[in-house]
C-alpha cells in the first residue's frame, strides 16, 4: 500500500475510533485496516496508537502525525481538483464545530449559499456549547468565542461581538433596574457555566472598574437555555448581543447598565491542523466571517 493510502487509512481509524469502523468507511476488510497499520508504524518506527478495552488513543506521536497526513490528503485531492480544470470548487466533506445557539442564530439560516457556490461540498456540523477535542472528533475547523484555553491550535479572529446585561421588559418591572454593577447582587441571575460564564462580573465605566458577583436560582450549561429561562422571566443575565439580537430589536429583552461596558466576545476559528488549513476549511471561514460583518 503507498504512503498516500497509509495516510487515509490511519486518518479513517482515528476518525472513526477503530478498525472495525474504518474498515467499513474504506469498504476493506478489517485485517487488511489492522495490517496497514502495524505496518505503518513498523515503517516509522513509532507507536501511532494505544489500544485498551475502552478503544483507541492516538499517541503523541499519532496525533502528530494525524494532522499532518490529513492536510496531505486534502492537498493531493486539491491538485487532482486543478489537474482535473475545476481548482476553483471544494469537495468531499466539511466537519465544522460551533456553540449550538450561535449556529443556529447565524450561521445555519445563511448556510444554502454557502453549499449554492460549492455544489460538491458537504457539511457535518457538531454543535455543542462544550470545548470539543478537534483531533479526536475529526473536525476541520471549530467556531469558537471568548477566550481561547489550548495555546497549541492555531486561530483566526473572524468577528467581535458587545457583551451586555439583559433581562425582559417585565422582569424589571417587577425587580427594578439596576443603577450600578453591585445592585446585581439583589437580583436573581440566570447563570451560564460553561466558559465565558459564571458568575463573577467586570464592569469599566472610564477609568473605573467595578465586579459584580452575581447569584441565582437557575444555572445553565447550554446558551440555548440561557436564552429559555431569561425570556421566561427568570432573572438578569450576561452575554452577547448575538444570543438575544432578534429580542432586543423587538423589546423582548431590554438592555441594562448600558452607562457600563463588559470586555467584547470574540469569535475565533480554530483550526486543528495549524497553518494546514485545507481549502474547504478557510472558505468556510472566510463565509463566516463576511457574515458576521453584515449588519
Amino acid at each position: 500500500m503507498d504512503r498516500l493510502a497509509a495516510m487515509e487509512t490511519f486518518v479513517s481509524v482515528l476518525e472513526a475510533g477503530s478498525f472495525s469502523a474504518a474498515a467499513r468507511r474504506l469498504n476493506l476488510g478489517q485485517p487488511a485496516v489492522s495490517k496497514t497499520i502495524a505496518q505503518l508504524e513498523e515503517r516509522l518506527g513509532v507507536r501511532l496508537l494505544l489500544r485498551s478495552t475502552r478503544g483507541l488513543t492516538s499517541t503523541e506521536a499519532g496525533t502528530a502525525y494525524y494532522q499532518r497526513a490529513k492536510r496531505a490528503i486534502e492537498e493531493a485531492h486539491e491538485a487532482e481538483l486543478a489537474a482535473r480544470g475545476a481548482g476553483s470548487g471544494l469537495h468531499g466533506t466539511l466537519r465544522v464545530c460551533a456553540a449550538v445557539t450561535f449556529a443556529r442564530l447565524h450561521v445555519l439560516p445563511h448556510l444554502g449559499a454557502f453549499l449554492e457556490a460549492h455544489p460538491d461540498l458537504n457539511i457535518d456540523i457538531v454543535l455543542d456549547d462544550r470545548t470539543v477535542n478537534l483531533v479526536e472528533e475529526g473536525i476541520d475547523v471549530a467556531l469558537r468565542m471568548g477566550a481561547l484555553a489550548d495555546s497549541n491550535l492555531t486561530a483566526r479572529k473572524i468577528g467581535e461581538c458587545q457583551r451586555l446585561v439583559l433581562a425582559t421588559p417585565a422582569y424589571v418591572q417587577a425587580h427594578g433596574v439596576p443603577a450600578t454593577p453591585t445592585d446585581l447582587a439583589q437580583h436573581q441571575a440566570v447563570i451560564f457555566t460553561q466558559a465565558g460564564g459564571g458568575e463573577h462580573w467586570a464592569f469599566k465605566q472610564g477609568s473605573t472598574v467595578q465586579s459584580a458577583t452575581v447569584s441565582g436560582r437557575v444555572r445553565v450549561s447550554a446558551a440555548e437555555g440561557v436564552r429559555a429561562a431569561v425570556l421566561g422571566g427568570l432573572g438578569v443575565t450576561l452575554t452577547s448581543r448575538w444570543m438575544f439580537a432578534e429580542e432586543l430589536a423587538k423589546g423582548q429583552v431590554i438592555p441594562l447598565l448600558e452607562d457600563w461596558q463588559l470586555p467584547p466576545l470574540d469569535l475565533w476559528a480554530v483550526f486543528p491542523t495549524g497553518r494546514l488549513a485545507s481549502a474547504k476549511a478557510r472558505a468556510f471561514v472566510d463565509f463566516v466571517e463576511r457574515l458576521m460583518a453584515t449588519p
